[in-house]
């Protein structure tokens, strides 16, 4: 049965204030300093090692610093208030690990503002009101040290540092903003062409340039085909448009980010996410349709993000894998998003702690769609039992005035 979903979804602090005659009187690096936003603000993270701290990193000191407990980690910056931000400076301190991967992203919607491979320096992005802001450390050697994370207004971050493109064009299609809009329900004209005849690897950031990728595997629901794109750990592929048919469609390995991708036919499932390093991943932007069961199949642990999605024709846009080989509490996030057609906005296990949290939600053309539905997780072999729907309670952070049917 195909189905059609359209999906709707998904801070000024102080900055201190120092007369003429002070700044004349202080070294260059100070006077830079006292635009520097982190500074008096707040900071959290993932997990810190032996003897670090969060707060070292926004404590105008190089001397100290903040690791996280493993090679992988964030840490962010706070604000009571919203507060623009446009640059960051990312210090690091000597011993650690040397990062190959990152992001930076706005933590009050999880959007990416920036990502790279490499070690951050100085970072620029479109000037962003929020609240937190996070350096995602997604690959690194070992576990590296962030003495410091400047933030800035503006000027801070004066050099932007690049995002290493493994697309297929010289000149990739610029991606999305990180707020991907509100979305209508209208499809994206392709840009060309390209035949793929096997798996496609993503390292870095792939930029499709808006082409149709044509075609791998039968179009059916065999779990067992190839997937068109693999995303390793810390990965984006963007702009990118999945002909039919798309194998298993897409695999993240890792935590991954997929901004503007747009599925003709979902097929099996239109991606699958399988990292264990308890990390977020995000789907920004983009559609899918034609599918007849899971759009986005959760089989790893940690969490998903999802904003800003147009589904047409699906059974369900998420579910948290019941009978996986592995057992994992999983967590999916859904907002702003305009579904038509379905069965089901999202299905967790509530026996193994997963969450769903959505909002503002619009559903069309679905008489009896289930907004959060639980199930018993069980083993591998067995079916999982559906217990209900949920609302507003443990297990689906979701109120009835989130959601809109028309």
């Amino acid at each position: 049965m195909k189905r059609s979903v359209a999906l709707r979804w998904m801070a000024g602090g102080a900055t201190a204030v120092t007369s003429a005659a002070i700044l004349l009187a202080m070294p260059m690096s100070q006077a830079l300093a006292a635009d520097n936003l982190s500074l008096g603000a707040g900071a959290d993270g993932s997990s810190k090692a032996s003897g670090t701290s969060y707060g070292n990193v926004k404590d105008g000191s190089t001397s100290t610093y903040w690791a996280p407990g493993s090679s992988t980690g964030y840490v962010s910056v706070k604000w009571g208030s919203a507060t623009t931000v446009s640059s960051a400076v990312i210090k690091q301190a000597s011993g650690g690990g040397s990062i190959t991967s990152w992001r930076l992203l706005n933590a009050d919607n999880g959007a990416v503002l920036a990502s790279g491979s490499g070690s951050p320096s100085s970072i620029s992005f479109s000037s962003t009101s929020l609240k937190k802001l996070t350096l995602d450390i997604t690959a690194a050697s070992s576990a590296p040290r962030i003495a410091e994370f400047e933030t800035y207004a503006t000027g801070g971050g004066s050099t932007p540092t690049s995002t290493p493109t493994a697309g297929p064009t010289s000149s990739p299609t610029p991606g999305p903003t990180s707020n991907p809009g509100t979305p209508t329900g209208a499809w994206p004209a392709s840009a060309g062409s390209v035949s793929v005849s096997g798996t496609v690897n993503v390292s870095g950031t792939f930029d499709g340039g808006m082409k149709t990728y044509c075609c791998i595997g039968d179009g059916s629901q065999n779990e067992s085909q190839d997937p068109m794109f693999k995303i390793a750990n810390g990965g984006t592929l963007q702009n990118v448009i999945i002909g039919s048919p798309a194998g298993d469609g897409v695999h993240c390995e890792g935590t991954c980010t997929i901004r503007n991708v747009w599925w003709n036919d979902i097929g099996e499932d239109a991606a699958t996410f399988k990292g264990t390093g308890n990390g977020t991943s995000y789907v920004i932007g983009g559609g899918a349709r034609s599918g007849s069961d899971k759009t986005f199949q959760h089989n790893g642990n940690g969490t998903v993000s999802i904003s800003g999605f147009y589904l047409s024709g699906s059974g369900k846009l998420y579910r948290g894998c019941g009978n996986c080989t592995n057992s994992y509490e999983r967590h999916v996030k859904i907002d702003n998003v305009l579904l038509n057609d379905i069965d089901m906005v999202a299905g967790i296990n509530s026996n193994w702690g997963d969450t769903a949290t959505i909002t503002r939600v619009t559903i069309s053309n679905s008489s009896s769609v289930v907004v959060c539905g639980k199930y018993q997780g069980v083993s591998k072999g067995s079916e999982p039992k559906y217990l209900g729907e949920g609302w507003n309670d443990s297990n689906c952070k979701v109120n009835r005035s989130d959601i809109t049917i028309r």
